[in-house]
């Protein structure tokens, strides 16, 4: 299998990213492109709201640049790993969505009506 570990890009907003913070973001991450073979790119956005005078809201943000329309997720919660794990969970949701109504419509072809009427070929 390849390595996608460079189509994976981190940011953080007034989060110190560390080395173990990005390799466990990767780690979580990458499992998505089992999911889907389109995926071009998935951007990863964690941020550290201040809420009340002792406690912190960490906002993760995950953008999946797929061939069509993009997937993008938000979460928030009080802990960064709860965060990061259920914005996963989310993004895996919407990926294994994306799929299941592809196939649906590849099942159910539907009619199409041509307005005008067309002549008819007449044989000899």
């Amino acid at each position: 299998m390849n390595d996608r570990a460079n189509d994976i890009i981190i940011s953080g907003n007034n989060i110190d990213l560390t080395n173990a913070l990005k390799a466990m973001v990767i780690e979580k991450v990458s499992k998505l492109f089992d999911h889907e073979n389109h995926i071009i790119r998935i951007r990863i956005e964690l941020c550290a709201e201040q809420v009340a005078h002792s406690k912190k809201e960490f906002l993760c943000k995950g953008i999946v640049l797929i061939k069509g329309k993009d997937l993008v997720a938000n979460v928030a919660s009080d802990d960064l790993y709860k965060s990061i794990d259920l914005l996963e969970n989310k993004l895996d949701r919407m990926l294994r969505r994306r799929s299941r109504l592809r196939v649906l419509k590849r099942k159910k072809p539907h009619g199409v009506e041509i307005p005008a009427d067309i002549p008819k070929v007449q044989s000899a």
